[in-house]
Order: structure tokens, then sequence, then C-alpha cells
């Protein structure tokens, strides 16, 4: 009888730990960071208002993040070539798990190929005034 709950306790234990968040780190200094997963908005929400009411626009410097405020300016880097982009939250999402963060296609494109849908990025809140 004690291994069912044993398995069942453990099957949980890994549903719930699969279905967090990727944690936001704050160092010594205050700086926030979260590493995870990007990938950039489909063609079909160019122009739809987005959460904070602004129109979504492909080519700006724009993306949606879960946590952080709206006008929060970040610094997203690809950690495959080291490559970096300053957007500006302006949205909610992404809503799929293990994303971190949805870009406008045209900073996507700066930081890597559209072709690959979905990078390993670190993601660092820039200061009031950066």
């Amino acid at each position: 009888m004690r291994l069912p709950k044993l398995v069942v306790t453990l099957f949980i234990t890994s549903v719930l730990a699969a279905c967090s968040s990727q944690p936001l780190i704050k160092s010594s200094t205050g700086e926030i960071t979260q590493v995870g997963k990007a990938s950039f908005y489909a063609d079909k929400y160019h122009g739809r208002t987005t959460a904070n009411g602004e129109r979504f626009s492909q080519q700006a410097a724009t993306a949606a993040h879960l946590e952080f405020d709206f006008g929060t300016k970040v610094v997203v880097t690809n950690l495959a070539n080291n490559k970096s982009v300053i957007v500006r939250i302006n949205d909610r999402g992404p809503y799929v798990r293990g994303r971190i963060i949805d870009l406008s296609k045209s900073m996507f494109k700066k930081i890597a190929d559209p072709k690959v849908g979905v990078i390993d990025v670190s993601v660092k809140v820039l200061k009031p005034g950066s």
C-alpha cells in the first residue's frame, strides 16, 4: 500500500516542478536576471492591441513578459551567440510553458534566425535611465 502512495506523491511533485516558471534572480547589487526560452510573436498579432493598450508592431523594440511592469526595459541575450537587444515590456505573455519572453520578430531576428523559433536567453532588467 505504501508504494502506490509514493508513486503518486513523486508524480505530483514532478508535475508541479514542471509547471513552475523560471525564477527571477536578484544579485547582491540589485540586478534582476532570468534565464529561459524566448520566442517571437506570430505575424497574426501585428496591429493588434497589447495588454498595455498599444498597437503591436513586429518592427518595434518591444516584448511580452508575465511579471515585469509595463515600460520596463530589459536586455535579452541569446546564450548561443551572445547577441543582445534592448526591448521595452508592453504586453503579457508568453503563455507557453518554459518560455519567459516573447519578442517582436525584428528584435528576434537581431539575435537569432527566426527559423529556429525558440532560443535560450538571459533577460536582465535595466535600471531606470539606462
